[in-house]
Order: structure tokens, then C-alpha cells, then sequence
């Protein structure tokens, strides 16, 4: 395998967030005693970082109105760090009691005035505020705390999002308390000169204090040469979900996440380690596949991994 080249990192961390953003995003509501499998054999490809569950309301998502059940039944490796998604101080009050089980929360909100309300039903303004409460409250708790930014290259409905916008937003949050901000390309309108240059104003704006991850979505095709643009300007965290599971709830048409098994496969045949098991992780993939009983849009289930001994 060769060495990746010299303005690539030659490793990079990536957080599954299937169990969560992907489920969560899908028609299907999935039963707990499959959840917690899935769970259990993503934990075991070699991840290190896993988003379960979210703590909200079942009446808005029932396809996680189990989050609890699943906490209490999944068996995961001691070196695997679980988090669940936190939305307000409610949440955090549920995820609180089963803090032996978690590592990390995720809090969120949107950098569009108009994404935000149809998503959580408030202002950005109302929304930092709040989520500043939880970010001093679960540092206080001893977990560890990212905050996504959902439309951070884009809008459905206001179109271009202005990167000071969004900085000005990521700053206020690591101000609060979060020790990775996570930029995400909500319903796939980034492009990879606008990520390079975007991730080059961040690391610059937020310092080294703070980690910075992407999460890119493949609604028009983009998501991969979006990884390659955010490699290239330094990036060295990212999201995925495997079997290129979810999407977002709106608008409609937003399609799924950067597959995490074609991430890995790129990433790896670029010499850039990720510690993951390709095939383990794509035994996980086909295994949902199966559960939804549909096709699902990940190219490298459908295609295979590349063998060079061929």
C-alpha cells in the first residue's frame, strides 16, 4: 500500500453514527433487539466511536423512542466510546442516568435561520442559548462534548451560508464547553473547493483547542471528494453511516450519509489508516440491508471491496 501523500494525515477517526442519524432518518422503525446486534457487531470492526441513540421526544422520532432500552442492553468493547445526541436539557437529564454507559454527548443546531425552526421549532438564537445550559452542564458531568453545526456549507432554503456565520456560531459553542465542533454538509450541497477553503477559515478562527470534523452527506454525489477537500486542509475527523444509512428530515430529498464502508475503502487504498475491518464492517452493512429488506446505497456493498491480488 503506499504512503499517503505529504499534505494527508496518515490516519484519521471516524464516528459511526448509523445507530442514530441513520436510523433515526429511515421509514422503518427497526426493533430494539436488532438495534442492539447492529450495536454490538459495529462496535467489534475495529470503530472506536459510536453515536447509539438520541434522547427525544418518541412522539417527534419513534424510531428512537427505545434510546433507554438499547443503553441498557448493548455489549460493547471498554475502548469503544459510546454517545447519544442530545437536544435540550431534558435529554441530558435522560442520558444522565445512564452516564456508566456513555462517553460523549452531541448537541446541535442549525447555521440557516430556516432549517433551524423547521428542524427543532426555534431561532438559532434560542437554540445557542440553550445548548450552551447543556454543554456547562454535561462538562460538568465529566462527558465529553461535540457540537454540530447542521447546514455549515448550505441552506435548502436560504441557499449560500456565509462561513462567518458559521464560525461565529462554532466559537460560541467552544466558548461553552465543546471540545469538537462538527461541521455538517446537512443535505449534500458542499463542494471540495468550498470545503478546503472552509476548513482552512476554521482551523485558523477556532485554534487547536477544539477538534473539527466533517459530516457530509451524498444527496448529490459529492460526499467523497468532499472527504478529499477536508483531508487536504488538515481535517483528520469525520462522520459516517454505515450503508450510507439516513438522511435529513427536511427538506425531502436529502439522502443519506458518506457510507462508512466507502470511506473507509477510499481512505484506506489511499494509505490513510482508520483502524476499521472493511469486511467486518461490511457484514454490518449487509446485515441492515437485510433487516429494511431493500437495496441500499452504498457503492462498496454493492460492488465489493478491491482485492489487488487479482
Amino acid at each position: 500500500m503506499s504512503a499517503p501523500a505529504r499534505d494527508l494525515p496518515r490516519a484519521v477517526s471516524i464516528r459511526e453514527v448509523g445507530p442514530r442519524d441513520g436510523f433515526q432518518n429511515e421509514p422503518e422503525i427497526l426493533p430494539t433487539a436488532d438495534k442492539v446486534e447492529l450495536i454490538n457487531a459495529l462496535a467489534r470492526t475495529g470503530i472506536r466511536r459510536l453515536e447509539v441513540t438520541s434522547f427525544v421526544r418518541p412522539d417527534v422520532i419513534p424510531q428512537l423512542a427505545d434510546a433507554a432500552e438499547v443503553l441498557a442492553l448493548i455489549d460493547v468493547p471498554d475502548d469503544v466510546s459510546l454517545s447519544v445526541l442530545i437536544p435540550n436539557e431534558r435529554g441530558l437529564d435522560a442520558a444522565l442516568e445512564h452516564r456508566r454507559k456513555i462517553d460523549e454527548i452531541n448537541v446541535f443546531l442549525s447555521a440557516s435561520q430556516t432549517h433551524n425552526r423547521k428542524n427543532v421549532n426555534r431561532s438559532v438564537e434560542e437554540s445557542l442559548a440553550a445548548l450552551q445550559v447543556v454543554l456547562v452542564r454535561a462538562r460538568e458531568a465529566g462527558l465529553r462534548c461535540e457540537a454540530v453545526i447542521s447546514t455549515s456549507f448550505g441552506c435548502p432554503y436560504e441557499g449560500r451560508v456565509g462561513p462567518e456565520r458559521v464560525l461565529e456560531i462554532a466559537a460560541a459553542l467552544r466558548d461553552a464547553g465543546a471540545q469538537e465542533i462538527g461541521f455538517g454538509d446537512t443535505t449534500g450541497m458542499a463542494n471540495p473547493r468550498q470545503v478546503r477553503e472552509f476548513f482552512g477559515l476554521a482551523a485558523a478562527a477556532l485554534g487547536d483547542g477544539v477538534q473539527l470534523t466533517a459530516h457530509f452527506h451524498n444527496t448529490r454525489g459529492q460526499g467523497l471528494a468532499n472527504v478529499l477537500a477536508a483531508l487536504q486542509a488538515g481535517v483528520q475527523s469525520f462522520e459516517s453511516s454505515f450503508g450510507e444509512l439516513g438522511g435529513c428530515p427536511v427538506p425531502a430529498g436529502a439522502t443519506g450519509n458518506i457510507a462508512t464502508e466507502d470511506l473507509v475503502s477510499m481512505l484506506e487504498q489511499m494509505g490513510i489508516e482508520t483502524g476499521v475491518d472493511l469486511p467486518a464492517l461490511l457484514a454490518c452493512a449487509r446485515r441492515v440491508q437485510e433487516l429494511l429488506g431493500r437495496p441500499l446505497g452504498s457503492h462498496t456493498l454493492v460492488a465489493g471491496p478491491i482485492d489487488w491480488r487479482g
